[in-house]
């Protein structure tokens, strides 16, 4: 029997293809490598290179395995970009999993499981709950939103279990250092493997709770072993806010480098960002363990043993208004 991972070389796809592979399952990997690093891939997972755009792949993966469960953690998640990629995200985003969906109806498989993102409770209160009213604020969290509404449809149509959970800033070793879209601590990182100073969106007290990769992927790999945890949404992350000015001192601290800062204007994004994961707790006897001064710790050994990446520059931009200079070709 057999699991997809969608998304696999990116860096929590791998992280749980190495938890699914320990526990004895068969992984089938799927990634476009858009995002993701081929060095990611674990050996022993049975790899495709392609898109979840690509229907024809998706049913010739399907009829060649007996695909038992899906994790389905492809997307592109750039929250702040996604304003700029409208097309793009929406096709990638919400018509591919549309297509990894019918395929797993279609096979009747046990479970998908849904990574989506706090990105669809907008600028909710907080700490923000699963029953709390998502209003989601960029084209990524719509994206996402529409998605865990579309498995809920299926759901009732078609009876396929689903589990929805809705990770958020998840770091840790194996991300995309050359990724300037996403991921604040690995661009943190690299521009300090760069000796340049950390750039820091408008005045820095923006919220966030971070979360070391593993007290999030051990749990997505056993939640499959849970039927009574199905059909349900979950937060998943760190219970802990901080600020980026706060988290650029601890990144500088876990890098042995000093703590310089270049702020940028202010981007239009939610303020503060924090879930509750009191259910996760009840339900699955969850508590993250990991400090962020550790996690931050592992990971900058990481990031030094593989180096400094160049910053990527999305290729497709659609709409070029208000869009920030940062983000444009190196040197604009």
């Amino acid at each position: 029997m057999s699991v997809l991972v969608t998304g696999v070389a990116g860096f929590l796809g791998s992280h749980v293809a190495d938890h699914l592979l320990a526990a004895g399952w068969e992984v089938i990997g799927l990634d476009d490598l858009s995002g993701g690093l081929l060095e990611n891939v674990p050996r022993a997972a049975k790899f495709y290179q392609g898109s979840i755009l690509d229907q024809d792949l998706l049913r010739r993966i399907f009829s060649q395995h007996r695909i038992e469960f899906v994790y389905h953690l492809a997307a592109y998640a750039a929250e702040g970009l996604s304003h700029f990629i409208r097309r793009f995200n929406y096709s990638n985003n919400v018509i591919g999993s549309m297509n990894v969906l019918n395929d797993a109806v279609r096979a009747e498989v046990a479970c998908l499981v849904f990574t989506s993102s706090i990105a669809v409770y907008g600028a909710a209160d907080i700490p923000m709950r699963e029953d709390t009213h998502p209003t989601p604020e960029d084209p990524y969290g719509i994206a996402k939103r529409a998605v865990e509404l579309d498995l809920m449809a299926a759901r009732r149509m078609f009876g396929l279990n689903y589990l929805i959970f809705r990770p958020h800033n998840v770091y840790g070793e194996r991300q995309h250092l050359g990724d300037r879209y996403r991921n604040v601590i690995g661009i943190f990182m690299n521009q300090l493997l760069q000796n340049q100073p950390m750039t820091v969106f408008g005045d820095g007290t923006q919220t966030r709770g971070f979360t070391y990769v593993d007290d999030v992927a051990p749990l997505l790999a056993r939640a499959i072993d849970l039927p009574e945890t199905y059909n349900q949404v979950y937060n998943i992350g760190a219970d802990k806010p901080i600020t980026i000015n706060e988290l650029a001192a601890l990144v500088a601290e876990a890098m042995g480098k000093p703590c310089t800062i270049r702020r940028l204007p202010a981007r239009q994004e939610v303020k503060h960002a924090v879930a509750d994961h009191s259910r996760l707790a009840r339900v699955f006897g969850y508590r993250a363990v990991w400090e962020l001064r550790d996690g931050l710790r592992r990971m900058a050994e990481w990031a030094k043993s593989v180096g400094s990446r160049k910053p990527s520059v999305f290729p497709d931009v659609e709409l070029e208004k208000n869009l920030p200079p940062s983000w444009k070709q190196p040197g604009e």
